[in-house]
């Protein structure tokens, strides 16, 4: 996956916020379509020189909520990266698999409330996506950046513009 930008890799943490975000989603959704949660989050980043690295994070329950796999991937990313140079691909993962209906303890000072409606949220996103497509519901976040909105994560492969129009 490109996470060019015009023709340039990208220096933000605000970009790759966005890229992340649309990233995230793409891997969360798969999740729930395929009736699954993630125990661990794992992010792999190159950069323009070719160097790469891969970090992983152990959840403290599994989840296919987009939200808290955006937060890990990013707080991955943020004690990971120290921007020597440009990114020039960025992929999120999920591992540690298990199926979504399995009992998990629930945490005594973790809100299980919020949780079951950040999910909620998800799958009415899915489904809106499903019947009207992936661009008739979009998060704020995506719409920062003109050129990174339309990035169409939908397809499980992030290209933006400059990917196409070089």
């Amino acid at each position: 996956m490109s996470v060019t930008k015009n023709g340039n890799s990208t220096r933000d943490c605000d970009e790759q916020w966005i890229i992340q975000m649309a990233l995230a989603e793409s891997v969360a959704a798969r999740l729930r379509k395929h009736g699954f949660k993630c125990k661990t989050v794992e992010i792999t980043v190159r950069d323009n020189g070719l160097s790469s690295f891969t970090r992983q994070s152990h959840l403290q329950h599994p989840t296919n909520i987009t939200d808290e796999i955006v937060t890990e991937a990013f707080q991955l990313f943020k004690d990971s990266y120290k921007w020597e140079h440009p990114i020039r691909s960025l992929g999120i993962r999920a591992a540690d698999l298990v199926l979504d209906d399995i009992p998990v303890q629930v945490d005594l000072f973790g809100n299980q409330e919020k949780q079951e409606k950040l999910e909620k949220l998800d799958r009415t996103v899915d489904e809106i996506r499903r019947r009207f497509g992936y661009f008739s519901i979009q998060r704020a976040a995506m719409y920062q950046d003109k050129v990174l909105s339309h990035l169409d994560a939908g397809t499980h492969t992030v290209h933006p513009h400059s990917y196409f129009h070089g």
